[in-house]
């Protein structure tokens, strides 16, 4: 991926088109990675010794070469095409499984839309999926961490919807042995619905082309350095991070995807070490997760060569101790599903201070600007304003939603992402905060972002989220829910008020404060502050009690 130099007046990077792209489908992809490196090992599946994957074994650890993903991927698509139309879409509810991804590769071949759903969605929640994106017919695993999956399916799911066991596979589909043809599949043509994360609590379905996520999960991998290298990505198949960046992203770099079935930090150290992994994917949770993990240091981890980090912003603090701990880099990326999923992102080439303080500049092929959120018009360079990209990568909208199409999508294709931020004049962007996450008190604008910066520099502190809560006097006050690190030593509530108040103004000073032990997230390891402040207003989170 080539560099560029640029000196920016307004903070508008127009689209740097040296990268080309290309104009293929999921399915072109996995056929041309075959063609390329058959033998080569494409998949590995890890599930922890003492937990049964589909197969009914226990702590299995099967792998596809190219040549087998892509036989497996082609049958897949023959047994679809004899269940579904060309066009139909299908629901897949099920956790990081092997066959979640042949199914992938087989519905592009086959020319399905996939719609993936949560498989920690309860039956309301998968009712509304399922009725939204008006689905043929349902993939799951009967369960899944305690959960009744085929119970929660047979009450989500009405009786025109076809429902598959996906625990029948070895003798449904990879024992089939009909045939089909298989249609032409455009890579303009739809590809997945992937529901947004819910921050918010209104998950829309962004209709997701085959170019737009085929490319964007080329270049990601390339400004990281992926190249036929092992990659180790816990992140949910469900979400864009998971089915693009990482199985996308092995395919289209042939290189092999390590595919935990969960995460766990003590399983992802030993895959690391056992499959020599050079580059994790994961969000700053996981990354914390493992940081912490009293024996880490009993693991041979120097295989790792690149973190990469995406979903919420890695304070500098956090990004110091992630990189001497691992003693690898660490990347982060930022976008969002609607973008297929990235816009920008860090390289290895970096300065240490613009990993830890930007999102990096953006990818080939899209154009980034910082507008005012009035008039949609370009800031200067270093000013406020909303983030908003252009290009391939854009969704064709929300599934049968198009008022709320014509919200996020401006006239000239501008993608509006909700996102504060501001551009430098070298176009490298640097997140403030949410349009619904500020805080406004007093009439004070105040971004959480910066905040959560500074309580992560504490030596107490292991993850930290600041919220507003409604206060008659000020409109709103700043509250902050704080996990603390085991084993350190404690800090009282006025010496973390301190150390903010060394770097901020005190109207930023968080005045209400709570304990979490953990954190309400999304799929995709995303913070829900709205649960936060529904915690907090219902008492469910408790006062942190440090003195």
């Amino acid at each position: 991926m080539k560099n560029v130099d640029r000196a920016l007046e307004r903070s508008y990077w127009q689209a740097d088109k040296r990268d080309e792209l290309v104009e293929l489908t999921a399915g072109d992809i996995l056929r041309q990675a075959a063609l390329r490196h058959p033998d080569r090992v494409a998949l590995i599946e890890v599930v922890p010794a003492n937990t049964e994957s589909l197969t009914g074994a226990l702590g299995t650890n099967r792998r596809w070469s190219y040549a087998q993903l892509l036989d497996e991927s082609l049958q897949c698509a023959k047994w679809l095409l004899n269940q579904f139309q060309v066009g139909d879409r299908i629901c897949v509810f099920a956790p990081n499984v092997p066959e979640w991804v042949v199914l992938q590769y087989g519905a592009a071949l086959a020319g399905l839309v996939l719609v993936t759903a949560n498989p920690a969605l309860r039956a309301p929640e998968l009712a509304y999926v399922l009725s939204q994106s008006k689905v043929a017919g349902i993939l799951y695993v009967r369960s899944f961490r305690g959960a009744d999956m085929h119970a929660i399916v047979r009450e989500a799911a009405t009786a025109s919807v076809k429902a598959f066991c996906m625990d029948s596979w070895d003798g449904v589909v990879r024992g089939f042995d009909g045939d089909a043809s298989l249609p032409v599949v455009s890579p303009d043509d739809p590809a997945q619905i992937q529901y947004t994360s819910g921050t918010t609590g209104h998950p829309k379905g962004a209709l997701l082309h085959h170019k737009g996520l085929v490319n964007n999960a080329r270049f990601v991998a390339a400004r990281a350095g992926i190249d036929g290298s092992i990659v180790l990505s816990p992140m949910p198949l469900f979400h864009t991070a998971g089915a693009v960046l990482s199985s996308l992203g092995c395919m289209a770099t042939g290189s092999t995807f390590v595919l935990p079935l969960m995460f766990e930090p003590t399983l992802m150290m030993t895959t690391i070490q056992d499959e020599k992994c050079a580059f994790f994917f994961g969000v700053p949770t996981m990354q914390i997760a493992m940081l912490e993990h009293p024996m880490r240091k009993e693991f041979e981890l120097s295989s790792l060569k690149v973190a990469i980090s995406g979903g919420a912003p890695v304070p500098p603090e956090l990004l110091r101790r992630i990189e001497e701990g691992f003693g690898c880099d660490l990347l982060t990326v930022y976008g969002q599903t609607e973008t297929s999923p990235i816009i920008s992102q860090t390289s290895r080439g970096d300065t240490f201070d613009d990993k830890a303080r930007t999102a990096g500049r953006p990818l080939p092929q899209v154009d980034v600007r910082i507008a005012d959120p009035a008039t949609g018009q370009p800031v200067a360079v270093d000013e406020e304003g909303e983030i908003e990209a252009r290009g391939y990568q854009t969704m064709l909208g929300y599934f049968d939603m198009p008022e709320a199409t014509r919200h996020a999508i401006r006239a000239e294709g501008w993608l509006r992402t909700g996102d504060l931020g501001r551009m430098d004049h070298r176009g490298y962007l640097r997140l403030t905060g949410r349009l619904k996450d500020m805080i406004i008190r007093g009439g004070e604008n105040i971004y959480p972002v910066e905040i959560e910066a500074r309580l992560m520099q504490h030596p107490s502190v292991a993850n930290v989220a600041v919220f507003g809560r409604d206060d008659p006097e000020w409109g709103e006050v700043v509250c902050a829910a704080v996990q603390m690190r085991e084993g350190s030593a404690t800090a009282s509530i006025e010496a973390l008020k301190a150390h903010c108040r060394s770097h901020l103004s005190p109207h930023k000073i968080p005045v209400e404060w709570f304990e979490c032990s953990s954190f309400p997230l999304t799929g995709s390891g995303k913070i829900q502050k709205f649960r936060l402040k529904e915690m907090a207003r219902s008492g469910v989170l408790s006062p942190l009690d440090i003195r």
